[in-house]
């Protein structure tokens, strides 16, 4: 089976994406062959198409927020059946036989993850390719189920930013009357704020900006503290367990680690690269207190998250858009003018099978 694909790529790190077609590779005994309907835009997509990290291969079809519905089974797949609703996130493969994997923590394979786009498969060494597209071929291990009652648009988020909001929740061991704080208000953050909630933490939102304060009240967030504010942020001294710094560029965290509790652990979710300033290692060290990141979850947390969110209703704020108009979302982007994630609608590229 030839699996003719159509999706937006970028050809280079300086040019828009374009219409690209190309072939998905031959799917094997254990594959799902998923038609995606909807993929969220997470702002590394930007990063990547853009080559900001410096490792960024082309052509590149950016997509890990993928949601869709089986079109076929391998002859060996047990777990999906045609036309359940199904979603595919940042992992499209790894070993499965490393101490990490075998822990369920397949972000961290030994042998490297396969990611959905920008990494080499590791049977025949073809670049994987996203889900800005009309179709993809997933083993089946890497497939996770959506459950039933959720809009499947609103769901594609949950893929990236709901599990990386997910993961340092659950580390932290996060219940009923903990004292969580998150920092910034957008794709990530949103979504760190509804699974807090949901898990019954008492959630505060520290925002420099007196808009995204007044936008929290939506999301029934228990306090809000401006940055700025330092009277504020005075208050907030030995509050919380955790603190949850989802903002995506360099910043003080020193302000964020006082507000931790003794034992308590800053998690930084959005920010990759050097701190400036530096972090003062006096609170942790007098405090006990932990400074740590996060990286998605593996594909069992996934859908634990899954799980749990269809149990309490919670999906992502979405802006539902064409595939034409991903450019536009680009910009939109970097403006910070999305509430609070892009979603792609996909269904108006149809699936050649031959």
């Amino acid at each position: 089976m030839t699996l003719n694909a159509r999706g937006y790529a970028a050809l280079t790190s300086a040019s828009p994406l374009g219409l690209f077609h190309f072939v998905r590779r031959d799917p094997r005994p254990d594959d799902v062959v998923i038609e995606i309907l909807y993929c969220g835009i997470c702002h590394s997509d930007l990063h990547n198409v853009r080559n900001d990290w410096g490792y960024s291969k082309y052509p590149m079809v950016p997509g890990h927020e993928i949601v869709g519905r089986v079109l076929k089974t391998g002859a060996n797949v047990t777990k999906f059946k045609i036309n359940d609703a199904v979603g595919v996130g940042c992992l499209v493969d790894a070993c499965q036989t490393c101490k990490h994997c075998q822990k369920g923590d397949e972000q961290f394979c030994l042998k490297q993850p396969t990611y959905s786009y920008g990494s080499l498969d590791r049977h025949d060494e073809q670049l994987t390719q996203g889900g800005f597209s009309d179709v993809i071929v997933v083993s089946e291990d890497f497939v996770l189920r959506i459950p039933e009652g959720l809009e499947l648009s609103h769901v594609a988020p949950l893929l990236c930013a709901g599990i990386t909001a997910w993961s340092p929740l659950k580390r932290a061991n996060i219940k009923q009357g903990s004292q969580v704080a998150v920092v910034g208000l957008g794709g990530l953050g949103h979504m760190a704020i509804k699974l807090a909630k949901g898990l019954g933490a008492e959630v505060t939102l520290i925002t420099r900006s007196e808009k995204k304060a007044v936008e929290s009240k939506e999301l029934k967030v228990d306090h809000v503290v401006v940055s700025t504010n330092k009277k504020q942020m005075s208050t907030l001294r030995n509050k919380f367990d955790i603190v949850i710094d989802t903002v995506p560029y360099a910043h003080d965290v020193n302000p964020f680690v006082a507000t931790l509790s003794a034992g308590g652990s800053m998690v930084l979710v959005g920010y990759f690269g050097p701190l400036d300033p530096p972090l003062n290692t006096a609170p942790l060290i007098f405090g006990q207190r932990s400074f740590e990141g996060s990286l998605i979850g593996g594909i069992n947390a996934t859908q634990e998250m899954l799980d749990f969110c269809a149990d309490h209703q919670i999906t992502a704020d979405v802006e539902v858009i064409k595939i034409q108009d991903v450019n536009t979302a680009f910009d939109r982007m970097l403006k910070s003018d999305v509430k609070y994630r892009f979603v792609i609608d996909l269904q108006t590229l149809s699936v050649e099978l031959n």
